[in-house]
């Protein structure tokens, strides 16, 4: 571990982009003259807010691609408490797709990804709300330590630091950017980062407002972003759409526009810039002390770029790499080399990989790696060097690379035993509460990990030495896509993983829990047991396994008996080989928007001994953004059947007593347009409907319930807010749990979200709660009666709180379920 560390520190220090990029793309003719031209610019801006998607992608693209600056989107968090329109992962594994999805938006638009050690809780109403969950001091260090690092000249929150903000989170975006803009150049802030940075004084903090009046816009400096960029055959606003469409976990892909669109900057500290955002900031290489003669062989480098032959700036450009070499150790000489020599890799299209014959292995195993070197110009390059980093292999060899004649070096690799697993580092140690916990300065603010294993090469040309690492990774081929890469991946000798997340007991009888064992090296042999609560009884104690492959896959199963009382214990799967335990499930989380990743949970098992009542009923489940809901009603022993489109058009909706639809269904199943009145017949005939959340926009149907109700946007973000009943004689509360204020303790997140706010006589609202200091709202769970059966909305969040086994949460979920069961 401390090697790899240590390996990281020039780029984590730096915090260089793209640390665990697949394959480099080669840069087309448009992106290499605008990569040779940016060499020329030194100047730099970070762009900062609170959640991925929160980001200007205009804003980016003009910046990165237009005037060429180092730009930066520093997102307070990973959206880890966002909601999911495309799976349903949520918590650890939604914040991994969302960091991936920034990644991808940009390597549309150019610019870097930085993060805080945040974690997303969900909807907040103030900033005050935001920093009881957030440690103010400790996310202001690592907005401090981003701009450290990435020195911007200019900053630019993209929202206002009072109530405007709307989301707490927005909010405290604003007020950290504020604070962080004095902090940084201050060294008695956060003294212990200056081990590795220096502090910075950016010049100017901006907020990007929205769209002002006339008499604002005089104060204001504007930039077109909607201008086209003829080299690119396109304008930033269409790149920016691009950008943005990568959101598409929070549903958030949108059409390009063309023509003239300004963005507007209030100046809220910092010196006052007349006609450009960059006023008074020198932006070229007179600001380096001796940097006129670079800045004189870059004028001639672009002058004379030849798109048709670009290897034929490679001299020169080799000349300014020797010259930016001979420069003191500073922040842009260092970001100018590293861009240099991305620039002479283009110039020559050098196409560098390091591909092992699988995808993953195990400390202490041995790996197969073919690195392949293809020299497309007629430049004399020669390979020196090869090296696996941080290992003491290393080969000095001299190889010429004739032009396009590709040559390969093969090699076996053993894998330090010290090599740490392909965790996502955030991820590594337990989170605190709002808080990931990163034991290593170094590592905070990158977007992801860098990658498991790199290759190290030298080449020299013209008598100059250039240093490239690649990535280790896995290519395969697809009989449809064709070529297809993944990061090549570290993962530990044997997995275990446990069927379910919860599991339910809703009587004193014992079940079965399956582990499945899967080795991720050859010969795993040792024993599997259950560790938990002294008052589970688990049966046998161990059980011994032996797994001769790679790959190879067994089942075991444990009998648990509850304790005869309620009761919730964690119980975790542990396989011991020698002296050493494994207890990691592994999570592959794999769309075609994003690099494949893999996460590491602990192998964990919540089990609930129930003090619940319960009906036997047949359940029709419309699945809607993705949730778990459906399947913890399975656990609860309830017949659950999904409802494709096919059968809610066609099949007798009244073989099921109650019919469910889930989060955001009549936002997302088109066809619930046409079902919903063979729903509501089915009300009126003596069924059972529970709509589950949605939001106002986007809905298939206005007529969800049987009686006009509005949903609004009121929410309860505050899961320890009291909740009252507004009716404690009503069904609802009574049949068959009697529901007490026991049963909102231990609620995870948040109450609910988007409440009914208005509703016909017909509908009696049941519960009522609020945040604190504001009225309360009483729409969150709606009854009503129409014809024979029952109609009910609900917007507390049960998608939450029954994969996350709170029992009361389950006590009045099944209340509505059996609403039906109970007759006037």
């Amino acid at each position: 571990m401390k090697k790899w560390l240590s390996s990281l520190m020039l780029s984590v220090l730096y915090l260089s982009r793209n640390l665990n990029a697949q394959q480099i793309e080669m840069l087309d003719a448009a992106e290499l003259q605008i990569a040779i031209q940016k060499l020329n610019v030194l100047g730099s801006v970070l762009y900062l807010a609170a959640h991925p998607d929160d980001e200007n992608t205009a804003a980016l693209a003009y910046f990165s691609k237009g005037g060429k600056y180092r730009t930066a989107y520093l997102s307070l968090n990973r959206g880890d408490g966002g909601q999911n329109l495309i799976g349903s992962e949520k918590g650890a594994e939604i914040g991994i797709i969302r960091t991936q999805e920034l990644m991808a938006a940009r390597r549309i638009d150019n610019a870097e990804q930085f993060f805080t050690r945040a974690i997303d809780f969900g909807y907040s109403k103030t900033a005050e709300e935001t920093f009881e969950f957030w440690v103010k001091e400790e996310i202001l260090s690592d907005v401090v330590w981003v701009i450290r690092n990435v020195r911007p000249d200019v900053i630019i929150t993209r929202f206002p630091p009072d109530q405007y903000g709307g989301h707490g989170h927005h909010t405290a975006s604003a007020v950290l950017a504020r604070e962080a803009f004095q902090a940084a150049g201050d060294p008695d802030r956060f003294p212990e980062q200056l081990k590795y940075v220096s502090p910075w004084e950016a010049k100017r903090l901006y907020w990007n407002k929205w769209r002002p009046g006339e008499e604002e816009m005089k104060n204001l400096q504007r930039i077109d972003v909607g201008q086209y960029n003829p080299l690119l055959g396109e304008s930033y606003t269409e790149i920016a759409a691009k950008s943005r469409s990568m959101h598409k976990s929070q549903g958030f892909g949108v059409t390009a526009q063309r023509g003239t669109r300004y963005e507007y900057f209030e100046l809220l500290s910092g010196s006052p810039a007349t006609a450009d955002i960059f006023d008074g900031i020198d932006i070229s290489w007179n600001r380096i002390p001796g940097g006129q003669k670079v800045g004189r062989l870059l004028e001639d480098i672009i002058k004379d770029f030849n798109p048709q032959h670009p290897s034929k700036s490679i001299p020169k450009l080799l000349d300014l790499y020797e010259e930016l070499d001979g420069f003191e150790d500073s922040y842009w000489v260092r970001i100018k080399m590293r861009e240099c020599l991305r620039v002479i890799q283009a110039c020559a299209g050098l196409w560098m990989e390091a591909i092992t014959d699988d995808f993953t292995a195990a400390p202490g195993d041995e790996i197969s790696v073919k690195t392949t070197i293809v020299n497309r110009s007629t430049q004399p390059f020669t390979i020196e060097r090869i090296c696996f980093q941080d290992t003491s292999w290393d080969s000095t060899i001299h190889l010429s690379l004739g032009n396009n004649e590709p040559i390969s070096i093969e090699q076996t690799f053993f894998i330090p035993e010290d090599t740490p697993i392909s965790q996502p580092y955030w991820l590594w140690d337990t989170p605190q509460r709002g808080l990931f916990v990163i034991r290593d300065q170094r590592l905070i603010g990158l977007a992801e990990n860098p990658p498991s294993i790199c290759v190290g090469l030298t080449l020299s040309v013209h008598g100059k030495l250039l240093d490239y690492t690649v990535p280790l990774l896995f290519r395969w081929r697809d009989r449809v896509d064709g070529e297809h890469y993944r990061p090549f991946e570290v993962r530990p000798k044997v997995s275990v993983e446990l069927e379910n997340n919860v599991s339910l007991f809703t009587d004193n009888s014992a079940k079965q829990i399956t582990v499945k064992l899967k080795s991720h090296s050859p010969n795993a042999v040792g024993e599997i047991r259950l560790e938990g609560d002294d008052e589970w009884k688990i049966t046998p104690a161990s059980i011994p396994f032996s797994l001769s492959s790679k790959y190879e896959e067994k089942q075991v199963t444990f009998e648990v008996t509850p304790p005869r009382h309620a009761h919730e214990a964690s119980l975790t799967a542990q396989a011991l080989i020698g002296e050493k335990i494994y207890d990691r499930a592994v999570v592959e989380i794999a769309y075609p928007h994003i690099k494949r990743q893999v996460y590491f949970p602990e192998s964990r098992i919540k089990v609930v001994k129930l003090d619940i009542e319960k009906r036997d009923s047949h359940i029709g489940y419309v699945m809607g953004a993705g949730d778990d809901v459906f399947e913890q009603l399975q656990n609860l022993g309830y017949d659950v059947t999904l409802l494709t489109d096919k059968m809610l058009e066609n099949d007798n909706l009244a073989q099921f007593d109650v019919l469910i639809t889930g989060i955001r269904a009549y936002n997302t199943r088109e066809r619930l347009k046409y079902a919903q009145p063979r729903f509501l017949e089915f009300v009126k005939d003596g069924g059972t409907l529970i709509v589950q959340y949605n939001v106002s926009r986007g809905l298939q149907t206005e007529a969800i319930g049987p009686y006009p109700f509005t949903i609004g946007r009121d929410r309860v973000s505050d899961e320890l807010a009291p909740v009252s009943f507004l009716n404690p004689d009503h069904q609802l509360l009574n049949f068959p749990n009697k529901i007490g204020p026991k049963d909102f303790e231990g609620w995870i997140q948040e109450r609910g979200l988007y409440f009914a706010t208005q509703w016909d006589d017909a509908y009696e609202p049941i519960l009522s709660s609020h945040d604190p200091s504001e009225s309360s709202k009483n729409g969150g769970l709606l009854f009503a009666r129409y014809g024979k059966g029952v109609f009910i909305y609900t917007g507390y969040s049960w998608f939450r709180q029954l994969p996350a086994g709170i029992p009361g949460a389950f006590r009045l979920f099944v209340n509505l379920i059996s609403a039906g069961q109970v007759h006037e």
